[in-house]
């Protein structure tokens, strides 16, 4: 791919322009050329199918890149991108082609596509949707029209239907105005406190609160002429309100590198990360240089890690191919629904989001430490690394009092925007005489909160349990496994925030014959991280311009480290620090370790952690002393 020069001026924190997003966005589109199917309803790309098959698969790649071709003539491009796709909405939606797609009523994947292909068509209609024959669209209307009065999941589904029948109410189609209102209550249901929404009723927060259910709402109202019957000007404000809100969440959630929080489900969408902060720019709700320098660099993070193999295609992955990353659902066509972080290209050129000076992002300015109390998370970021981590109390994809396994990319106690989950960091475990590792999904969080002096603290607490996952054969979608349990003791978690570090504090809640295991960040590399053990007992992974430490404040007696291969798409090797008890836990002993992720910039001492029966005191090296109260048990 050839992009244009950089442009430091208009873009000092990337380099990107709208020409470097054209060129990739034309790039991405011609690289999938080759595998148009000959009626061209289809878009079959190499690699193995989902669960639901290649008739299925190569829908999703014709609705997906549908997405980014509609994106890209709404903006200005040239209407003939559409012109295959003019064919293959012909061939899909007549029943008696050979490339008839299986209707929304028939497949659960093609009620997602159709959501897909509904935006586009209502985003270029003066291009595509005019133009098309009388029998054609018909037979698009009855193809659609099979989603009215059809089951969807209660979680972002319920706006795939919304924007369907938004389209056939526009285009004179059959719809439903109990399906649309439904869809809307199910999604009220989904608000979350400081203006996030959970992914249905669990605490299933990740991108999907950004990319889905802020991005749907936004489009529906901008580009539908949606009634105040169905959708009142004080839910318009309030859905503006909360993504405000929420975009100054997920700014400072972005790495200086434009990495985003590599924590939740359908990771391989990569840049569609960037779609909320486009949605921002076209509601007006986000200033646009800081929209540009978000986005940008949300897009040449992946670009510039080789998201784009060589032949320009995107495979299931983060960086490259990565297909242990794929869950049930994804096939060869998922990862275009990166289309989505293009959105702003359906923006024309002249507006501000592409002519104002790039805005830094929060890391670029400062250290910060802050909640997110929805999710449960303290977030900590330090400007001379640019990493953000977040501490993790209030996230499992689950409710409290769940029996399943951990999900690793939830239920962890930390994601950032440098690591990735892999089977052992971040936790918090008792270890059986067998070696087994406890569960903690299903806890309650207990609170997350600013301190004074930059410190921020939450806890959490649950029984913990063993689970033996290897019955379940279930579909991944992001959920914990089930299967035969072990109980175990309550388990509470307290974790106090720092400039950068994060001291963890564990107490025991009940009598067990379980050491305990505690690990901090994992630090993936194409060499072996280097680990060295140092007295305390302190261990300190180094490797790939990244440093992860533990060092042990209270009541761990050994340190090491576990080191796997092939495990993660970040290096070929990962190293996750440990510490360990020599023996079980006491009932009620506490215990503490700091933890730290950084990339060797600037020098911390760890503070004196005194405590004091049910009081923590934690005593920082320019004196400030933090107190908590733990819990009761």
């Amino acid at each position: 791919m050839i992009l244009p020069p950089e442009n430091r001026f208009l873009s000092p924190h990337t380099g990107w322009t709208r020409q470097h997003w054209e060129a990739t966005a034309d790039h991405v589109l011609d690289s999938v050329n080759p595998y148009w199917s000959p009626r061209c309803a289809r878009i079959d790309l190499p690699g193995e199918p989902s669960r639901y098959g290649p008739i299925s698969d190569g829908l999703e790649g014709f609705a997906r890149t549908f997405l980014l071709a509609g994106f890209r003539v709404a903006g200005g491009g040239d209407p003939k991108l559409l012109e295959r796709y003019a064919w293959g909405l012909a061939a899909g939606t007549d029943p008696h082609s050979p490339e008839a797609w299986p209707r929304p009523d028939q497949l659960g994947q093609a009620k997602v596509e159709a959501a897909s292909i509904a935006l586009v068509l209502q985003m270029t209609k003066p291009w595509l949707w005019d133009h098309l024959d009388d029998g054609v669209r018909d037979r698009v209307l009855g193809w659609l029209g099979t989603v009215v009065g059809q089951p969807y999941p209660p979680i972002n589904w319920v706006w795939f239907r919304i924007v369907v029948e938004s389209f056939l109410r526009e285009a004179g189609g059959e719809w439903s105005v109990e399906d649309v209102e439904h869809d809307l209550a199910l999604h009220a249901s989904f608000r979350r406190e400081g203006g996030w929404l959970s992914d249905g009723e669990e605490r299933a927060f990740d991108h999907y609160t950004g990319w889905a259910l802020h991005l749907y709402p936004s489009l529906w109202t901008h580009l539908f002429d949606v009634p105040d019957s169905l959708c009142s000007q004080e839910t318009r404000q309030t859905w503006s309100d909360d993504l405000a809100r929420y975009l100054e969440d997920a700014a400072a959630l972005l790495g200086a590198d434009g990495a985003p929080l590599m924590q939740g489900r359908s990771l391989t969408y990569r840049f569609a990360a960037a779609a909320p902060f486009w949605v921002g720019a076209i509601t007006g709700v986000a200033e646009p240089g800081l929209v540009r320098r978000a986005a940008s660099g949300v897009l040449r993070y992946f670009v510039d890690h080789g998201a784009l193999e060589p032949d320009g295609l995107l495979r299931l992955g983060w960086h490259g191919s990565w297909p242990a990353l794929r869950q049930a659902y994804s096939g060869p066509g998922s990862p275009y629904w990166a289309s989505k972080g293009v959105l702003g290209l359906a923006l024309p050129a002249d507006h501000p989001v592409w002519t104002d000076v790039e805005q830094p992002l929060p890391v670029e300015t400062h250290d910060f430490t802050r909640v997110i109390t929805a999710p449960g998370w303290l977030v900590s970021a330090r400007r001379c690394d640019g990493i953000v981590t977040t501490v993790n109390h209030g996230t499992d994809h689950a409710l409290p009092g769940d029996q399943r396994a951990d999900s690793p990319l939830y239920a962890k106690l930390g994601y950032s925007t440098a690591t990735m989950p892999c089977a052992t960091d971040n936790s918090v475990a008792l270890v059986d005489p067998e070696g087994a590792a406890s569960h903690r999904a299903g806890f309650r969080t207990l609170f997350v909160e600013e301190l004074p002096g930059g410190v921020v603290a939450g806890a959490s607490r649950g029984p913990v349990r063993w689970v033996d996952t290897s019955a379940d054969d279930s579909p991944d979608h992001g959920s914990g496994r089930s299967g035969e349990i072990v109980e175990g003791p309550p388990v509470l978690v307290v974790s106090v925030v720092r400039d950068g570090v994060e001291i963890r504090i564990v107490r025991v809640d009940g009598d067990t014959d379980a050491r305990l295991r505690l690990s901090g960040w994992p630090v993936a590399a194409d060499l072996r991280p280097h680990a060295e053990s140092l007295t305390g007992p302190e261990i300190v992974v180094t490797g790939a311009r990244l440093r992860s430490s533990l060092c042990a404040l209270r009541g761990f007696d050994l340190a090491g480290v576990d080191t796997e291969s092939g495990s993660s798409p970040l290096g070929k090797f990962v190293a996750v620090p440990r510490l360990t008890t020599a023996g079980p836990v006491p009932r009620g002993e506490v215990l503490a370790a700091a933890v730290r992720l950084d990339r060797g910039c600037g020098a911390f001492t760890n503070p004196l952690f005194l405590p004091h029966g049910d009081e923590v005191v934690l005593r920082w090296s320019d004196g400030l002393d933090t107190r908590i109260t733990l819990p009761n048990p």
